[in-house]
């Protein structure tokens, strides 16, 4: 469903009426497409504190050239990996007061960081302070553009988490912090255009929806991809399937064999494995008869847990894989009426948490996950008129996401590049103002 109430802010009379009356004024975001890659606009670089990063030659590959002193950046880097203390965090307000009012609309403004050392206390309250920092930041820079911190010891560890951020890719993802590991073995050669050349990929739920446009990216960046959904989805499965150039496999995740069907049915194996599938069935509690409860938990972390488990333990996951799965908003903040949808998105993450480290070790897989906040699908056009309002305007954008915010944010967890990446939850929601 069309947001009407974003169509009328970006004319003349509806910025006067929403100005003058305070209400929120959200910005038409710039999302990627093959004719607007990149953003457009200089990228500037400062640092704050002493900084033995090496940061020139990833950035120069972002596709942003060199901001002028006086111009709109696209994007600023701020790196503040070098602040041990709070006399550092007075460079960090020097470096970004003078320049937040000039990045242009629908701009980044990142911040680097550094993990925090736990034999200083000075360094990890410095480097906690980001957090807040970034996270406020987020919450008041306005016109589209997004706030985000990355926490690196390596430049080209992190080349692909850069990329992305500083990309229209990451147009609905804001107030994040991402931790980015020690370098990990990448492909030797790579095509940043179709970096998934040659790797499968498994979405579940594909056949709709957020799903379907996980698929459809996942395809465009060069992987086979098998779209899996229930057999009373399989005509829409195929039809996905088809336009993509994939295949389709009719399926309910939640049989106690599927993850050996899935292994039977891809006998050289699995790249990424994307877990989207999910269902709700909300009521209040007090109200929620057991089967509701069940059926949910079922899908959306049950169905989750068993398939992972099998396809690692097969081997059909290959080392260098990825396994990307969906969280939500809901199950980080809660949500009236949505227990059931809560306690599994909640389970998702603690899975994302526990196998990281342990898949990486012993498989040689990444696990990660996103977490959607207000989308715009059919099940968010079926909310009523006002608490649909509430959801797009109840973030830092002031507006909902789309089904391909989710999937470039999944695209990039899963790029062979981002294996530095891992045990991370992405919130895929605009900064919404629930939650942290």
């Amino acid at each position: 469903m069309a947001d009407r109430y974003l169509r009328l802010t970006g004319t003349a009379p509806g910025r006067f009426l929403t100005r003058r009356l305070g209400l929120p004024q959200p910005a038409a975001l710039v999302r990627w497409s093959p004719e607007h890659p990149a953003l457009d606009g200089g990228l500037r670089h400062l640092t704050a504190g002493t900084s033995g990063l090496d940061l020139a030659p990833v950035l120069a590959r972002t596709g942003l050239g060199p901001g002028g002193a006086d111009d709109r950046p696209a994007a600023v880097v701020l790196d503040a990996t070098g602040v041990r203390d709070v006399e550092g965090l007075a460079e960090v307000h020097a470096a970004l007061h003078p320049v937040v009012r000039s990045v242009a609309p629908s701009g980044r403004v990142l911040v680097l960081g550094a993990p925090l050392d736990p034999a200083d206390h000075h360094q990890a309250a410095a480097q906690q302070a980001l957090e807040g920092f970034t996270r406020s930041l987020g919450k008041e820079i306005g016109r589209g553009r997004t706030v985000n911190l990355v926490r690196l010891t390596d430049a080209a560890a992190a080349e692909s988490t850069l990329r992305f951020l500083l990309s229209p890719k990451s147009a609905y993802v804001s107030g994040q912090v991402i931790e980015v590991g020690p370098p990990h073995e990448s492909p030797a050669a790579l095509d940043w255009d179709r970096p998934l050349a040659g790797r499968t990929a498994l979405v579940t739920g594909g056949a709709r929806g957020i799903g379907e446009a996980v698929a459809e990216t996942l395809a465009r960046d060069g992987a086979r991809v098998v779209v899996l959904d229930v057999p009373q989805a399989e005509q829409d499965a195929r039809r996905v399937a088809d336009r993509i150039g994939g295949t389709a496999l009719p399926l309910d995740i939640t049989t106690a064999d599927a993850g050996a069907r899935i292994a039977e049915a891809l006998p050289d194996g699995l790249d990424l494995l994307i877990h989207n599938a999910g269902i709700t069935r909300d009521r209040r509690l007090v109200n929620m008869p057991a089967e509701r409860w069940i059926s949910v938990l079922e899908v959306n972390l049950a169905s989750v847990l068993r398939t992972t488990d099998a396809l690692l333990k097969a081997g059909t996951l290959k080392r260098g894989g990825s396994v990307v799965a969906t969280a939500s908003i809901a199950g980080l903040a809660g949500n009236t009426g949505q227990t059931n949808y809560g306690a599994s998105k909640a389970g998702v993450v603690g899975l994302v948490r526990s196998l990281a480290p342990r898949a990486l070790d012993e498989h040689g897989v990444t696990v990660n996950a996103v977490a959607p906040g207000f989308i715009e699908t059919k099940m968010t056009a079926a909310i009523p008129l006002f608490i649909r309002e509430a959801g797009r305007r109840m973030n830092s954008l002031a507006q909902g996401g789309l089904p391909a915010d989710v999937a470039e944010t999944t695209a990039w967890l899963a790029h062979p590049a981002s294996g530095a990446v891992n045990g991370q939850v992405v919130r895929v929601c605009g900064q919404s103002l629930l939650g942290a």
